[in-house]
């Protein structure tokens, strides 16, 4: 393969990683929980990017789905090869790919899309009819050979080998929907591949079922974007931080057909994360109220870094855009809301969680 990457070397405790923080000379060892949401998921590229800066923050497992699974596979095999930095090094150049594979396909920005500056795709002829192909044929009908670039981005950019041993600095649980039973399958140690990741992040619309094992999954943002309980059962730190592509809320209304389309799939998506939720505010309940009998419960502190008046500003076609300079746009976002979240609550990692469960999710 021709990717550039560089072997692994003997990967930094997942527990800290030096000093030197801004905030704080203790180390404070949280979980990550990734959104996908496409394009976008460059966006949590930034927040990446931005929290490896911190010495003092240690990563122990991160649950992700779709485009955050991507980022996530891509962050962890960085960790091992390299650190933080090739970490960084890591996630740079996956999105470059992307950028890279997408400016060689048809789907691209119209002069008025560019013109116009919102890095839409609502003006592309290209987008319109595929957007009418896959209401009338199936991928396995208009795509029979199954072909997904991006497989070969994701190939590429991580070495599968360095995920799965044992010694791998941080526990990855990669999220997909069984497509015959309807439930959830979470990827973990040796199961994590290439099929893994591009099972996570399926569209059902665009490509035909990923087959792993005898059984077709698809997109794993169907039943759990993200999935949490990967971590809160296998994983020691207490801290869980979301990052969020998908808005929570939305001031107006939408009345367009777009729009009311895009909010209904932002609600569908957003489900099982509200769901688990629920769950993780009454088991904090039992605790904080001592009401627990038998064997303690697991504690879980929520952190939430999200910015749903920017990513619900963007137009939902704008997922499919990869085109560089939005790409850095979302990055560059991505990195400035992180170093605000830490900025405001770094200090609370450990003690409490950052967000009202109740206000926020319920």
């Amino acid at each position: 393969m021709t990717s550039g990457r560089r072997p692994a070397r003997k990967p930094e405790a997942s527990g800290g990683f030096g000093q030197g923080s801004a905030f704080s000379n203790q180390v404070r060892t949280i979980n990550l929980a990734l959104q996908g949401g496409g394009a976008h998921g460059a966006f949590t590229w930034g927040v990446l990017d931005r929290l490896l800066e911190e010495k003092d923050l240690g990563f122990e497992g991160l649950s992700a789905t779709s485009a955050g699974a991507m980022n996530a596979a891509v962050f962890a095999y960085g960790l091992a090869v390299d650190g933080r930095d090739g970490a960084r090094e890591a996630l740079a150049g996956y999105w470059k790919r992307v950028s890279d594979a997408a400016s060689l396909g048809p789907l691209q920005p119209s002069p008025f899309d560019r013109l116009l500056g919102d890095h839409t795709l609502n003006w592309s002829p290209v987008f319109s009819l595929m957007g009418f192909v896959t209401r009338v044929l199936s991928p396995y009908q208009f795509n029979p050979a199954d072909y997904n670039p991006l497989r070969d981005v994701v190939e590429q950019s991580i070495d599968f080998d360095v995920l799965q041993r044992p010694d791998c600095p941080v526990k990855l649980f990669l999220s997909a929907t069984n497509v015959r039973t309807g439930k959830m399958r979470v990827f973990a140690g040796k199961e994590i591949g290439v099929s893994a990741v591009m099972a996570s992040a399926c569209l059902p619309t665009m490509f035909h079922a990923v087959e792993i094992d005898g059984e077709a999954y698809w997109d794993g943002g169907y039943m759990g974007n993200p999935a949490l309980f990967p971590l809160i059962y296998n994983c020691k730190s207490t801290d869980i931080v979301i990052v969020h592509i998908n808005p929570l809320f939305r001031k107006e209304v939408p009345r367009a057909a777009g729009d009311i389309l895009n909010r209904i799939n932002e609600i569908s998506f957003n489900s099982s994360l509200m769901r688990e939720m629920r769950a993780v505010s009454f088991v904090t309940r039992l605790v904080r109220e001592k009401r627990i009998v038998g064997e303690e419960l697991p504690h879980v502190l929520i952190h939430s870094i999200s910015d749903d008046e920017f990513m619900g500003a963007l137009s939902s076609t704008s997922k499919y855009n990869a085109d560089w300079d939005f790409l850095i746009f979302l990055r560059d976002q991505g990195r400035k809301c992180a170093g605000d979240w830490l900025a405001k609550n770094f200090a609370k990692l450990g003690v409490e969680s950052s967000v009202d469960i109740n206000k926020m999710y319920l």
